[in-house]
């Protein structure tokens, strides 16, 4: 079964609340060019955590757009890791811009593209993977999680 867009927005949200949790709380006091108190430094993750949640949203849509025009209505599974580039480059556009104010100042380059990557990277290989043994008839239900 092809994911909906209700389930490959479910599974985002899930993958990043749970994995994405978890990743940031190991990763983020070994981040490269992160200074000050470890609770800002926390902050500063879990914020970024919470933009790439909800901009991954919005990219559902544009993703569930432009899957109307393959024969299948669903990306190869590297293009799901690829798209890691797009979404990382917006991101980190807007974050410089000041555009997502919540996050000021925005963090070091090293340490958002180190973070993002590695929880992309998780992320992707967790839904590609281990997903499917706790959530047997994910793929049964169009990719929803509830």
């Amino acid at each position: 079964m092809v994911p909906t867009l209700m389930g490959r927005i479910q599974t985002r949200i899930f993958l990043l609340a749970t994995v994405g949790v978890v990743i940031t709380a190991l990763i983020v006091p070994i981040l490269p060019g992160l200074e000050g108190p470890m609770s800002e430094r926390y902050r500063i993750g879990y914020l970024v955590l919470a933009a790439v949640a909800v901009l991954g949203v919005g990219w559902e849509f544009i993703y569930h757009f432009l899957m109307q025009f393959r024969w299948e209505k669903d990306w190869p599974t590297l293009f799901g890791l690829v798209t890691l580039v797009p979404e990382g480059l917006l991101l980190f556009l807007l974050l410089r811009s000041g555009a997502i104010g919540i996050i000021d100042p925005a963090p070091p380059a090293s340490a958002f593209w180190t973070m993002f990557i590695v929880i992309w990277i998780a992320v992707w290989l967790v839904a590609n993977g281990p997903m499917r043994v706790p959530f047997i008839r994910w793929r049964f239900r169009g990719g929803r999680v509830l």
